[in-house]
């Protein structure tokens, strides 16, 4: 098959698909049109079919697999498809694994140097806390093979792992610079900070909000679980229990961007510069990868509030 990442300005889109999004939308002069998403493992394709009503689009509905072809282009910066047919793709036209996007990286070596993180708590009950996790293979299973988000940053398989990896790294290399830091208490609550996305996304295809997720978000989910696990730990700390669901609480630091609380202690600080940090440079990552354009600016991003630049290479 083509993948989306094949596809440049001016070239074919003609083949099966993922449909990932599809809403009825109107222009300024008031005619229907869909706004499409289609899905393989290397990414999306942001498609719109302008005739509805032609001939040779076929009913089809979300986590459909179709047969799509049309015209790829660029607007705003990004890759665009005027698809001009599509239908639902007939069994043994695709395999479903084309069409699940994963981690680049090794999921099992991954997991293995976060375990070996893990291990490095020496803190009694905060190891007990992370082993009651991480050494369950249900939940094991569930966070190996899930995103870290719907969209914006690590939204694939693995995504969460990878994530929480980058982060738990960076926390390590601040408890080196930074000795006034609790090393045992700031693994910990990297480890654990995103937790609650096992319940608030579902498993591929889909990666959707749960019902639980769109009421309750993954951070009050978190606290949560760590809250449940706590208590079946034989003599756990009230205080320090209170200080791993603080920082799970505050590690997006601000109000605004979704903590129920601001940090108030060092490791929560710590904790939110390695999210965010991790966050940014995986979306900036995304960002110049899927972008269509071959000039080094490439538009105004919401996320960022800026105009973004690729950086100039000269050797």
């Amino acid at each position: 098959m083509r993948y989306i990442s094949d596809l440049k300005d001016g070239m074919r889109m003609q083949d099966v698909y993922l449909c990932k999004q599809k809403t009825l939308a109107t222009t300024k002069n008031g005619k229907d049109y869909y706004n499409v998403v289609l899905q393989d493992r290397t990414g999306t394709m942001d498609c719109k079919i302008w005739d509805i009503n032609s001939p040779g689009i076929a009913e089809f509905e979300v986590l459909d697999y179709v047969y799509a072809a049309g015209m790829v282009s660029i607007y705003n910066g990004a890759y665009q498809c005027t698809l001009k047919q599509v239908r639902v793709a007939y069994e043994g036209e695709y395999i479903p694994a084309d069409y699940v996007p994963v981690t680049e990286k090794n999921s099992t070596l991954m997991f293995q140097e976060l375990i070996k993180l893990k291990d490095s708590v020496k803190n009694k009950h905060l190891r007990a806390l992370l082993d009651s996790f991480f050494a369950n293979e249900a939940f094991a299973k569930a966070f190996k093979g899930h995103s870290a988000a719907k969209t914006v940053h690590h939204g694939f398989v693995g995504g969460l792992l990878e994530h929480t990896l980058s982060v738990t790294k960076m926390c390590d290399y601040y408890s080196r610079c930074y000795p006034a830091l609790n090393r045992d208490l700031l693994i910990t609550v990297a480890m654990l900070h995103d937790i609650g996305k096992v319940k608030e996304l579902s498993q591929f295809p889909k990666n959707d909000y749960t019902d639980e997720g769109q009421m309750l978000g993954h951070i009050m989910m978190g606290a949560e679980m760590v809250h449940d696990h706590c208590i079946r730990i034989e003599g756990f700390p009230a205080v320090l229990e209170n200080e791993v669901k603080h920082c799970i609480l505050a590690h997006h630091g601000e109000y605004e961007f979704g903590s129920p609380k601001k940090p108030a202690i060092m490791e929560a600080v710590a904790l939110n510069m390695a999210d965010n940090t991790d966050a940014k440079m995986e979306a900036l990552t995304e960002i110049f990868k899927n972008n269509g354009t071959a000039e080094n600016w490439i538009g105004y991003n919401k996320w960022f509030e800026s105009n973004l630049r690729r950086t100039e290479i000269i050797e």
